[in-house]
């Protein structure tokens, strides 16, 4: 039986493909049509799950859609006339689109596909739900989901067991934890919806002054977590932005202008978002864990991708374990809600050990053989060089040795936002000019934002103060001790952005300024050829430790074809490309040639 899952038209896009419950194929379709945070219908992402399942849409039992559109429209239809008449600008943008097209969901699934057979649509945090527990390794776990808004659900926990899951209790629109961060996210200048991991990366340069602001006068907290926002204060419920003149005022001045200079302020301003996240998130986790008393939790909502909290989680909840679902935010209820109609609908056995999930390593987008490559490139004239499957990995650690940077390549793309050893652009984790030079000549980005290690999972705890895995680069801990090095009197003196000059640790590239590190272990099992490039690395090098970023630049999805990665890495400063067993030099590339066809459709924002 094929199960197909599809998100879309808020943001991210996804389509997953489950084949007798097994997860066959996900993709978001940001990368295929190279739209960055792509909402439309999730065209190309079907057509690849399609693909890889090797099957046409008649062979699909199901389709399931991540959300119920038709309260969702109640919730925006109440919610404007509850604000009227203000709101009425947003209100003539909204609604039209609705009228013509969101609320005939069903239809427009029929037509796009061409599909005339069942059709189910689940709640939004359902969908969540699901995507965190059926695919976890438990057997049974408290459930929690938060995010921006579903329907009307903004936050919900629950539990899982077996083949089934229930929610328990909700926070409810306007009220929600993911709309806090993402009006600090517009505040500080960012783009919601895909700039809040910036105001995260930004939260250790900063001073949490306005924490007490925000947990006294913003919202109205409870002890257990629950809590209620002041609206006074917001405007996303009927305006088009996130905040007013109210809080404007409460924090001294005007949003930030995008791509102006960040100040201290906006550093002071994300580090008290952040902290005060953590503590509303820290309370609901015990909250949950004294409710529903399991030792396992998981975890999913774009609120889960905040790996600065998942790790404190870890460390200082009563839980045993967490597990995160990788593609977190609305991406990964594509794939949840396919799951909830193999499990909760049609209730097929799930059979879980407590130790392995099913996620396949998250590792299961598309993919190309050498052959494909090949092509490729001699049709470019391109040169390149053969390797041998077994040469790769010490021909990579070799050349990341003399500190060269390089675009990775290899196997079936990442399924969410994470670069996971398919996709990523990689480095010296040992080099301390190695962050300032892959933001600034290779992503193009903002010259604080951290980079994360891939390590060893053998390895990690000698490195993190860590005791478990986390594949998924969804949980933040410190660099040990040993590990660290002391800084002067001078270097701890210094301020914001200045704290980014100095080197803290063995591997300073992969060190943030707060000694912490956003990890991803590696495992044989799951990635063996990135685990053999990273173990010969440790063999030859000494560090069990590597720079691990998406393979994109700035403005860009992470790559998803050999076109895709020639293109990003002949526009930036990266030293060599390997797709498959091809290696590809930039000393013996010729100059783009910027009026080719096959260019011209890639242009960066």
């Amino acid at each position: 039986m094929h199960i197909l899952g599809i998100s879309c038209f808020y943001h991210d896009s996804a389509a997953a493909l489950i084949r007798d419950g097994d997860i066959v194929a996900a993709a978001q379709e940001e990368r295929f049509t190279r739209k960055r945070h792509d909402h439309s219908f999730p065209s190309k992402a079907v057509e690849y799950c399609l693909r890889e399942a090797g099957i046409t849409i008649k062979d699909v039992n199901y389709v399931v859609f991540y959300d119920k559109p038709f309260i969702k429209f109640e919730r925006i239809l109440e919610t404007y006339l509850a604000y009227a008449p203000s709101g009425i600008r947003s209100f003539i943008k909204a609604v039209p689109l609705w009228i013509k097209k969101k609320l005939w969901m069903k239809e427009m699934i029929q037509k796009e596909l061409k599909y005339d057979g069942k059709m189910i649509f689940p709640e939004h945090h359902e969908s969540h739900a699901s995507s965190a527990f059926f695919p976890s390794p438990y057997k049974e776990a408290a459930i929690i989901t938060m995010d921006g808004v579903g329907e009307w659900t903004t936050a919900s926990f629950g539990v899982g067991e077996g083949n089934k899951i229930s929610i328990m209790s909700d926070i409810r629109f306007p009220h929600s934890l993911g709309l806090l961060y993402s009006a600090f996210t517009y505040y500080t200048g960012f783009k919601v919806n895909s700039g809040e991991y910036k105001v995260m990366g930004l939260a250790p340069y900063g001073k949490p002054v306005y924490k007490d602001i925000i947990l006294n006068q913003l919202m109205d907290l409870k002890e257990d977590g629950s809590f209620k926002l002041d609206m006074k204060y917001f405007n996303y419920c009927a305006g088009l932005t996130m905040t007013n003149d109210n809080f404007h005022k409460l924090f001294g001045g005007a949003p930030r202008k995008p791509e102006s200079k960040v100040t201290q302020r906006e550093m002071d301003l994300a580090a008290s978002i952040q902290q005060a996240t953590e503590d509303v998130m820290l309370r609901i986790v015990r909250h949950v864990h004294k409710v529903t008393g399991k030792k396992y939790l998981v975890l999913a909502g774009g609120v889960a991708l905040n790996c600065v909290a998942n790790g404190r989680i870890i460390r200082e909840t009563p839980f045993k374990e967490i597990w995160i679902q990788p593609a977190a935010g609305d991406a990964g209820a594509a794939l949840g809600c396919a799951l909830f109609a193999w499990y909760q609908y049609l209730g097929n056995e799930r059979v879980a050990d407590d130790k392995n999930d099913f996620m396949k390593a998250s590792l299961l987008g598309s993919h190309y053989g050498d052959d494909e490559v090949e092509g490729f490139l001699k049709g470019r004239d391109i040169p390149y060089t053969k390797l041998t499957d077994s040469e790769v990995p010490e021909k990579i650690a070799d050349i990341l040795a003399e500190g060269k940077v390089v675009g990775w390549f290899e196997g079936r793309m990442e399924f969410g936002p994470r670069s996971l050893g398919g996709r990523s652009i990689i480095g010296d984790a040992r080099s301390a000019k190695m962050q300032e030079t892959m933001n600034l000549k290779i992503k193009f980005r903002e010259s604080f934002r951290p980079f994360a290690p891939s390590v060893l999972a053998d390895k990690a705890s000698e490195y993190f103060e860590l005791d478990i895995e986390s594949p998924y680069m969804l949980l933040v801990a410190p660099v040990r001790e040993s590990r660290r090095i002391k800084t002067t009197p001078e270097e701890d003196a210094l301020f914001g952005i200045d704290k980014l000059n100095v080197a803290r640790s063995q591997i300073p590239a992969v060190t943030h300024v707060d000694y912490s590190a956003r990890v991803q272990t590696v495992s044989r099992s799951s990635n063996p050829l990135y685990y053999d490039m990273i173990k010969i690395f440790y063999e030859k090098y000494g560090v069990p430790v590597i720079i691990n970023t998406s393979f994109n630049v700035r403005g860009e999805p992470i790559v998803e074809s050999p076109e895709d990665a020639y293109r990003c890495f002949m526009r930036t400063n990266m030293d060599y490309l390997i797709i498959g067993s091809i290696l590809v030099d930039k000393t013996r590339q010729k100059p783009l040639d910027k009026d080719s066809d096959w260019l011209k459709e890639y242009e960066l924002d």
